[in-house]
C-alpha cells in the first residue's frame, strides 16, 4: 500500500478537527475525499503531508512513517500537496514558479526535464511563462499549482478542492488533468466538493463528517448509496 492512514487525530487550540480516521490509497490509484465544509477534509491532508501534527495514530508512506517527519522532507519521500489556497508566489512569473517546484534537484537537466510534461498536460502555461502568477486566471493558477507539484515528480498527488473558484469549462479541464496525471503513473488523492466528477474519475471515496469515515468503498458503491446520493448527490 503506497500511503497507510491509521488512527489519525489532529486538533486546534484543543478542538478535535479529525479523530481515528483509517484509511488508505494503493498504487496507481484515484482516491477521493468527501464531505461537507468542516468535515475534516483539508485538516486530512494537512496531517498526511506534515503541515498539521496529529495528536495520535500514523501515516506511513511506502512503509515508512512520515508523521513525526518535517514537513520539507516529505516531498522528498515523493509526496506532493497542492493546497485548497494553491500558494503560488503571486509577484513571480509562472516559469519562476514552476522552476521552484524542482528544487529537490541540482542538476539543471533533472530540474528542467519534468516541464515538457507539464506543458503537455497544461498547454497554456507554457504560453504563459512571463507572466507573473498573479495575472493568471483561478483555472490557470490552479493548472500552475498542480503543474508545480508535479515538478517534483511525485508518487502521490494530494489535491485540496482544485475545482473551487474555477470556471466550469475549466473543471473539466482539471478533471481531465487528473485522469491524465494517473494514466502517467501518478496516484491521486483527491478531496473535493464536486462528489458526481469526481466519482466518475475514482476508483474509491471515503465520505468524512464531523472528523470522521463515514462511509467508504468503491466509487460505484458511493455513488449508489442512497444517502450519500440526498445529501451530496441533490437525489
Amino acid at each position: 500500500m503506497l500511503l497507510e492512514v491509521s488512527n489519525l487525530t489532529t486538533a486546534y487550540n484543543g478542538l478535535i478537527a479529525i479523530s481515528d480516521i483509517s484509511m488508505n490509497v494503493a498504487e496507481g490509484e484515484i482516491v477521493v475525499v468527501a464531505g461537507a465544509n468542516g468535515a475534516g477534509k483539508s485538516t486530512l491532508l494537512k496531517s498526511i503531508a506534515g503541515m498539521e501534527r496529529p495528536q495520535g495514530g500514523s501515516v506511513r508512506f511506502d512503509g515508512t512513517p512520515i508523521d513525526a517527519m518535517p514537513a520539507h522532507q516529505i516531498p522528498q519521500r515523493g509526496l506532493a500537496y497542492v493546497p485548497e489556497n494553491r500558494r503560488l508566489f503571486p509577484r513571480l512569473s509562472v516559469a519562476d514558479n514552476l522552476r521552484l517546484g524542482s528544487y529537490l534537484y541540482r542538476k539543471q537537466a533533472d530540474r528542467e526535464a519534468p516541464l515538457e510534461q507539464v506543458f503537455t498536460l497544461f498547454p497554456r502555461l507554457k504560453e504563459r511563462l512571463p507572466q507573473r502568477a498573479e495575472t493568471l486566471s483561478g483555472g490557470e493558477q490552479q493548472m500552475l499549482a498542480i503543474g508545480r507539484a508535479l515538478m517534483t515528480r511525485p508518487r502521490l498527488l494530494m489535491l485540496d478542492e482544485p475545482s473551487q473558484g474555477i470556471m466550469p469549462k475549466l473543471v473539466d479541464e482539471i478533471f481531465e488533468a487528473v485522469k491524465t496525471i494517473r494514466a502517467g503513473g501518478v496516484t491521486v488523492l483527491l478531496v473535493e466538493q464536486r462528489l458526481v466528477e469526481s466519482l466518475e474519475i475514482a476508483d474509491r471515496a471515503y465520505v468524512l463528517q464531523t472528523g470522521r469515515v463515514m462511509l467508504s468503498g468503491t466509487a460505484a458503491q458511493i455513488s449508489a448509496d442512497p444517502d450519500v446520493r440526498r445529501a451530496y448527490l441533490g437525489m
